[in-house]
């Protein structure tokens, strides 16, 4: 299927490895014009030349590097199609064990961040005649309780932003939509170091949490992310669609 993607410019936050590479690399595919966002340079750099994609180096958990990213993005391409919200991070442990200043770390880079660069994302697709696209990374956790606390919380609160920034910014032409992931498999994540540890429970984790059988894989979140940024999902607002597998207990 042509998603019709080639030549609009899209930028993605936590762009340089995992999901975050993998979206990247399916939007170079069909010919999109893609930076990408991360604070580690050499991951940054390693994927910038892989993939041929502009590069952004900046903290996100700072107000003001998210600004510079953004404005230097739009000064290099001269406007933003689809931004992708991928970065993200979880930490602490049970609530009762955990600081306050780790609940609010988890929001600004979980959630704040990707509420700021939606909303500067917003108010320049509205000065284009085409249509712009957000998609926001979330997880299944952000709707049942299975990751850290703090992980939980900030998506959960991504996920309801998501269903109220589309009905708000639907009628100035930008769809707002995310992909919830379920528990996947690559090389720089959680689940590769766990499996590395033990790799027997880890194969009586998939028998008893993943219906399909096995560990998702990146690029299956990423042929998601890139189809609802497209005008092949033009009829989808507000969604948050799950990818696990199967994984998560809910049946709506």
């Amino acid at each position: 299927m042509d998603l019709q993607l080639k030549g609009k410019r899209v930028l993605i936050t936590g762009g340089s490895k995992g999901i975050g590479k993998a979206i990247a690399k399916i939007f170079v595919k069909e010919g999109a014009c893609v930076g990408i966002v991360a604070r580690g340079r050499e991951a940054l750099e390693e994927t910038m030349h892989e993939l041929d994609v502009a590069a952004y180096q900046g903290d996100l958990l700072k107000a003001a590097d998210r600004s510079k990213v953004f404005r230097d993005f739009i000064q290099d391409h001269g406007g933003i199609d689809i931004l992708v919200n991928n970065a993200g991070g979880s930490s602490g442990r049970k609530a009762m064990e955990t600081d306050l200043d780790a609940f609010s770390q988890a929001m600004e880079l979980n959630y704040i961040a990707a509420v700021h660069f939606s909303k500067m994302a917003a108010e320049s697709m509205k000065m284009t005649e085409s249509c712009g696209s957000i998609v926001n990374i979330t997880s299944i956790f952000g709707r049942e309780s299975g990751g850290k606390i703090t992980y939980n919380n900030a998506k959960a609160a991504l996920i309801s932003f998501t269903k109220g920034f589309a009905d708000e910014v639907i009628k100035d032409g930008v769809r707002v939509n995310g992909v919830a992931p379920g528990s996947i498999l690559h090389s720089t994540g959680n689940w590769q170091k766990r499996l590395d540890e033990n790799p027997e429970k880890m194969k009586q984790f998939v028998k008893e949490n993943i219906p399909a059988g096995r560990f998702g894989r990146a690029e299956e979140i990423a042929d998601v992310a890139a189809f609802l940024a497209s005008e092949r999902a033009s009829w989808v607002v507000g969604a948050t669609l799950n990818v696990d597998g199967g994984q998560s207990y809910m049946n709506f």
